[in-house]
């Protein structure tokens, strides 16, 4: 499990491409890895990824193709720098929201606005996704917990302060990447279960 507070960034060392796997070799800063084992998860944007093989301060992951369909890390070369999050521990501070690592859908940056100390980033959502994505609700965008703006048919926004711009790799988003999304597991179930139930959510 994890917290959606991303611990910081990383950059991608190596790529080697087989067939319907991608293992990827990711540097962490200072001692990031402190007391990484293998089989240990940490959350690639988002992510959750075991490390198969670790040395110094790099650690490798296998991505199999469900993974690379799913999510952007298909799309990592190197030098693509990207968000890591270790796996939460017993005892941890719950900043964000809990999240499983696993991605829902891909989503679209539609737009980047930077009033002064603000960043304003638009999302475009698949249209069997946007129904969880809720005003004030909590979302997981390349593994940062981040809390729901404006909702308008399939799009939806996030305000983002300075902090987040400079640890996450928000701060060099554009128009047109494709980001990681994990709704929240909570109001998945509440939406489908008054789905199933025949109920109207506007009601």
């Amino acid at each position: 499990m994890f917290t959606g507070i991303v611990q910081g960034t990383a950059i991608v060392k190596s790529v080697i491409e087989k067939n319907d796997l991608s293992r990827i070799g990711v540097e962490f800063p200072g001692d990031a890895l402190n007391k990484v084992s293998h089989g240990a998860s940490i959350a690639i944007n988002g992510t959750c990824l075991t490390v198969s093989e670790f040395n110094d301060n790099i650690a490798y992951f296998d991505v199999m193709i469900e993974t690379l369909r799913v999510t952007n890390l298909g799309a990592l070369k190197e030098k693509s720098i990207i968000n890591f999050e270790r796996a939460a521990r017993f005892g941890d501070e719950i900043g964000g929201h809990l999240l499983s690592g696993h991605i829902h859908t891909g989503i679209k940056v539609v737009s980047v606005e930077k009033p002064e100390n603000n960043c304003i980033i638009t999302f475009e959502v698949p249209t069997e996704w946007i129904k969880y994505v809720l005003p004030k609700g909590f979302v997981a965008i390349n593994g940062c917990s981040l809390t729901v703006g404006d909702v308008i048919e399939n799009q939806f926004n996030v305000y983002l302060i300075p902090e987040t711009l400079e640890i996450t790799t928000f701060g060099t988003i554009k128009t047109g990447d494709v980001i990681n999304l994990e709704v929240d597991h909570q109001t998945q179930t509440i939406v489908d279960t008054v789905e199933r139930l025949g109920l109207s959510l506007n009601a």
